[in-house]
Parts: structure tokens; C-alpha cells; sequence
């Protein structure tokens, strides 16, 4: 387990380029046959993929030790979209069937999980957050017809996309964890404007389904003192409360965000005019 320490944002603006990158970028998620994971002291949030492509992947037990547990999810709950193969998750006995761009919802106390891909020739990568938990919430297979979907920006701005909320209140009351995946149209490049921060909670990206020669750029720091960090293909920001958080690609391509903290309301943001960033 990768751990990482929390930065502030004066410390943060003295960073060089391959300094902000090992504080915040995580760059393999996807490790084949392996559950990998990165725990950050913000929000104790817990950050991995999963890549099944022979016999299932369970958890190691070293995650539950590091975190001074019996099992992984004693204190915790666990969320999870599929963006590759169809995928098989066994958790305390009951047998979930994770379809493409499904997500599913392992609430605290689950005990025994174990994860596989259906078809090895198309492995499940399966991209997961965790966080502490105070409540028991049932177990939950998100499936599309779940998922809140709204259309947001436009060509003019080369920011048209499609927002899709899966840890919702008609789908899932989680404890603190909230996911979606946003895709970005053909031609349209920025995603999350108007720039904004939340005190309230910080928030994880997930940058996939960037094609091979392209690029994206990640926008990050305090509003007047911004940077950025080159992203690669599957590959995750961790952004603080005090970070704006946004980015822009050479071509179209998707993104997972996940959040924690105070309050699960996604609206709840300080924006800023884009004239106001320095």
C-alpha cells in the first residue's frame, strides 16, 4: 500500500514538477492479476484498481494491516465502476455481475470478496475508492438504468459532456463516498468548468480512454497559484479541498470522480470566474 502524507496548499506552491507528482498523481492503478491501492491521509480515502486476467484477485491482507483491521471493510465502505470486461464480484457469498460501466457498492463490515473477470481475453478493470464508514449500508449493484445522467457545456467552449452520478440517494445511501464517470463529447476537451474548489471535501480523478499519442493536463493548486501535472492513461489525481481541479486533453476522453468529506451534495461548490485563476 502506497501511502501518501497531506500537503497544504503554501507548501504545495513550492513544489516542482516531479515533487507535485509524487504527492499527487498516481500513476499505476492497473497492475494485470493484482489489487493495487494508494491510501491518503486526506480524508483517509483509499485509491486502487483491480485488473483480473486469470483466477479472481482478492484482497490483500497487508491492505487490512496497514489500516490496523481485521478486514479491509470492518471500519469502511468501497465503490467501484467497471471500465473494462464484464466482471464477477463474490462478496460474503452473494455473486454481483458487473456489466461494462456498471458500478457496485460494498457497504461496511463485508468481509469476503474476491474479483474476476468473466472473460479473461477481456479482463474487468475495476477502479475503486474507499473510505471510513459510520453506518452499515446495504450492498448495491449499480447498474446504467440507475445512474443520473445530465448534459452539461457546449461546442463553443469545447466543454460538452455528459455527467453520469452513481452513488446517488435513489440508488445507494452511501456513508461519505460519492462516484460518477463524466464523458467528454467528440471535439470537447475541458472538463469541470466553471473552475471551483469545497472546503467540505476533496475529491479524486481518474483519468481513462486516452488515446495512445494524446496528452491531458491537470489543473491543480490554490485558485492564485495554480500548476499542473501531465496525465497519462489510467492513471488518478489526488485534489485536496483547497485545490481547484480540472483539466484539459489533446483529444476527447472520461473521467471517474470520487469525493469525501463533510456532505455527499454535488452542487456544493465555490466557484470561481475563470478570470479569477493565476
Amino acid at each position: 500500500m502506497n501511502v501518501r502524507q497531506p500537503i497544504n496548499d503554501r507548501y504545495a506552491k513550492g513544489l516542482d514538477t516531479q515533487e507535485l507528482r509524487h504527492e499527487f498523481l498516481i500513476e499505476d492503478i492497473f497492475v494485470p492479476g493484482k489489487m493495487t491501492s494508494t491510501y491518503s491521509h486526506i480524508d483517509r480515502v483509499m485509491v486502487g484498481g483491480i485488473l483480473p486476467n486469470g483466477s479472481a484477485v482478492t484482497i490483500p491482507e497487508e491492505f487490512s494491516t496497514g489500516i490496523a483491521a481485521d478486514f479491509l471493510l470492518q471500519r469502511r465502505e468501497f465503490g467501484l465502476i467497471n471500465v473494462g470486461g464484464p466482471a464477477i464480484v463474490e462478496a460474503d457469498g452473494t455473486r454481483y455481475e458487473v456489466a461494462p460501466r456498471d458500478g457496485l457498492y460494498l457497504g461496511r463490515g463485508t468481509r469476503e470478496v474476491s474479483f474476476a473477470s468473466a472473460d479473461p481475453n477481456n479482463p474487468a478493470r475495476l477502479y475503486y475508492n474507499s473510505v471510513p464508514a459510520h453506518a452499515d449500508v446495504p450492498s448495491t449493484l449499480i447498474t446504467q438504468d440507475m445512474v443520473l445522467s445530465r448534459d452539461l457545456g457546449d461546442d463553443e467552449t469545447c466543454n460538452r459532456r455528459t455527467i453520469n452520478n452513481y452513488f446517488h440517494e435513489n440508488a445507494v445511501a452511501t456513508c461519505q463516498l460519492s462516484m460518477g464517470l463524466t464523458s467528454l463529447a467528440p471535439g470537447s476537451v475541458w472538463n469541470t468548468m466553471p473552475p471551483h474548489t469545497h472546503e467540505r471535501r476533496m475529491e479524486v480523478y481518474f483519468y481513462f480512454d486516452i488515446d495512445e499519442g494524446q496528452t491531458l493536463f491537470h489543473f491543480m493548486g490554490a485558485p492564485t497559484e495554480t500548476r499542473h501535472i501531465v496525465i497519462a492513461n489510467d492513471q488518478a489525481v489526488i485534489s485536496p479541498s483547497w485545490s481547484i481541479h480540472s483539466g484539459v486533453g489533446t483529444a476527447n476522453y472520461n473521467f471517474i470522480w470520487s469525493m469525501a468529506g463533510e456532505n455527499k451534495e454535488f452542487d456544493d461548490m465555490d466557484f470561481l470566474a475563470a478570470t479569477e485563476l493565476r
